[in-house]
């Protein structure tokens, strides 16, 4: 685990978006495997502000300024997206902050790229849960998000990491890290290794259906994760999706099969009692009836037919990565102990396994909420 920024680098970082502040406390946010994100009370003169920090990860993130100029281009269209509705989008959206001259992500005096985002009162997320009105309007909210930027051209936004959901790419980099065993890892995984080699054949599906044209090319989010949408935590209802780093031109079973793979998971992500971890067809329900009421519309024939297979191929993809990491001595994802992606990777493969099991159930569950006429949000 990192430890906190020198302060005297947190206080240039702060005097560059907010001139005149006084900071009154500050804190680190540990969840997250990507970016160092800290929050902040601040005395501005405008009045007390709390706020966001966050310290970019450029190995992950190369072009920072790529992926802040997709994150601003997809929330001022979100905004105007909800006052052509006539809703306020206060709490909605994320409402990232400019320094005096117009600049929204500054460079400390070692390279390392900062912004600051304004934190959303009343809000809270969750790693998991139990309760079917928060996995419904989890999944509302990222349908919502789709439905929202169904008119902003997916071109228009640059790729952040290029061919990240290419999931032929993770798998030739899986067994390259393989075949490499550069830190003689293999041997004690060789039955992971072997599971994963197995499913080669369900790799291209979706890629090759976009190649060709047969599946629209959408904005999508790219990290459904339960713990990306805040939740208010007086009513319980879903208010802002966040982390937007990822979001790019891309294919909506993506999306819908992250959700359902992370919140669909009775267990943490990095859960090492496997007897712990299993694919849960209550909370699926939930979770395609949220997000098809929000989206159902707009499905094409073929989006349809391949989305009780989504939730299968992302899951496999992530396995494919954590495993990839592992090998390589943990290069990409932050690790908290030497066994840390490993974890992850078994948790993969045993929720892959039982949602391979379940094909056929999940298939007949969305079968029906295609033509449910009760769909709506959670009551």
């Amino acid at each position: 685990m990192s430890t906190m920024p020198e302060s005297s680098t947190l206080s240039f970082v702060l005097e560059q978006f907010f001139p005149s502040h006084q900071c009154l406390e500050i804190e680190r946010i540990d969840n997250g495997h990507i970016h160092e994100t800290l929050s902040a009370r601040l005395q501005t003169p405008q009045g007390t502000q709390d706020v966001v920090l966050q310290r970019m990860n450029q190995h992950v993130f190369p072009h920072p300024e790529q992926v802040m100029e997709n994150i601003l281009l997809v929330t001022r269209h979100l905004q105007e997206s909800y006052l052509a509705e006539e809703q306020n989008p206060e709490g909605r959206v994320l409402h990232f902050f400019a320094t005096p001259s117009g600049e929204y992500l500054i460079r400390d005096s070692t390279g390392e790229v900062w912004r600051a985002a304004q934190k959303i009162p009343n809000a809270r997320t969750y790693e998991t849960t139990q309760d079917f009105k928060i996995l419904f309007e989890v999944a509302w909210a990222f349908g919502d998000f789709q439905r929202r930027l169904i008119s902003l051209e997916g071109m228009r936004l640059h790729e952040t990491i290029p061919q990240f959901h290419y999931t032929r790419k993770r798998f030739n980099d899986f067994i390259q890290a393989v075949e490499q065993d550069a830190y003689n890892r293999a041997l004690s995984v060789r039955q992971d290794i072997e599971y994963l080699q197995r499913r080669e054949d369900n790799v291209d599906i979706v890629a090759d259906a976009l190649a060709k044209g047969h599946l629209p090319s959408r904005v999508t989010h790219n990290d459904t994760k339960i713990n990306n949408v805040l939740m208010d935590r007086t009513s319980g209802n879903a208010l802002c999706v966040i982390d937007l780093d990822t979001v790019m031109p891309g294919s909506i079973l993506y999306d819908f099969g992250d959700l359902v793979r992370s919140a669909a998971n009775t267990a943490l992500e990095d859960e090492k009692d496997l007897s712990r971890v299993h694919f849960d067809v209550p909370r699926f329900i939930q979770l395609a009836r949220g997000f098809l009421s929000a989206i159902r519309e707009t499905l094409s024939p073929l989006e349809w037919e391949l989305l009780a297979f989504a939730p299968r191929l992302i899951t496999l993809e992530q396995a494919l990565r954590f495993l990839t990491d592992y090998l390589q001595g943990d290069v990409y994802y932050r690790t908290a102990h030497p066994q840390h992606n490993l974890h992850r990777a078994r948790t993969q493969i045993r929720l892959l396994q039982e949602m391979e099991q379940q094909a056929g159930l999940m298939e007949s569950i969305l079968e029906r909420c295609k033509t449910d006429s009760t769909l709506g949000r959670f009551s």
